[in-house]
Order: structure tokens, then C-alpha cells, then sequence
């Protein structure tokens, strides 16, 4: 499986951007999907994760109420949707398969396949 990720960009303090991450092959509801992200000098943190078949969700705290993960299978595609976005939501923002249709996980080694990074910066 090959990710690529994309959306990226400058945004100001309370603004919006969605990522996107478009999946190769033909298993995609074969995996869940993730998204995490890395600020320079820090480690890698969950952010989103969705079920193969996106009957189910889970967010990390820091963004439950402003980020939303939705697949969408017939574009091979996950998004994140970002909203109300803080200075501190900049980091490098990364996608994630896992070879799983049920479940989800915040641990990154558990992943299968990793897309490159699109950075994410929110001015204040």
C-alpha cells in the first residue's frame, strides 16, 4: 500500500484545512487509517484513526470536537478536517494504514504502511 498525503499549508488561528490521503491498491476497507503528527523536537502523536470501515472513530483529546476523519472508498481516500485550529496543532501531519477492518490503534509501530509528512502551520 502506498499513501500520499496532501493538504497542507499556512492557516491563521482559528481557520480550517483538510488533509487528504489517497491510498493505492485495491483492499483499502481492508485497513484503518490514521492520522498522527510530529512538531520539531517532539515524538510522534496519535491524532485520528477510523475503521476500515468507517464505522468507527477515535481522537486524541487535544482535537475531539475540532478534527474529523472520514474515508471515503470508492476515492481510496481518508480525510482529516480540521477546524478552529491552534498554534499548537502545527506539527508535520502523517497518514497511517493498519491491516485491520475492526479495530484502531493510538500506537504508531502497530501501523503497517506510512505516507510522507504535509506540514501544517497555524499562525496566531
Amino acid at each position: 500500500v502506498q499513501l500520499l498525503a496532501s493538504g497542507g499549508g499556512l492557516v491563521q488561528s482559528g481557520g480550517s484545512l483538510r488533509l487528504s490521503c489517497a491510498a493505492s491498491g485495491r483492499t483499502f476497507s481492508s485497513y484503518a487509517m490514521g492520522w498522527f503528527r510530529q512538531a520539531p523536537g517532539k515524538g510522534r502523536e496519535f491524532v485520528a484513526a477510523i475503521t476500515g470501515t468507517g464505522g468507527s472513530t477515535d481522537y486524541a483529546d487535544s482535537v475531539k470536537g475540532r478534527f474529523t476523519i472520514i474515508r471515503d472508498g470508492a476515492k481510496n481516500t481518508v480525510y482529516l478536517q480540521m477546524n478552529s485550529l491552534k498554534p499548537e496543532d502545527t506539527a508535520a501531519y502523517f497518514c497511517a494504514a493498519l491491516r485491520s477492518m475492526g479495530w484502531t490503534t493510538r500506537v504508531p509501530d502497530e501501523y503497517n504502511y506510512w505516507g510522507q509528512g504535509t506540514q501544517v502551520t497555524v499562525s496566531s
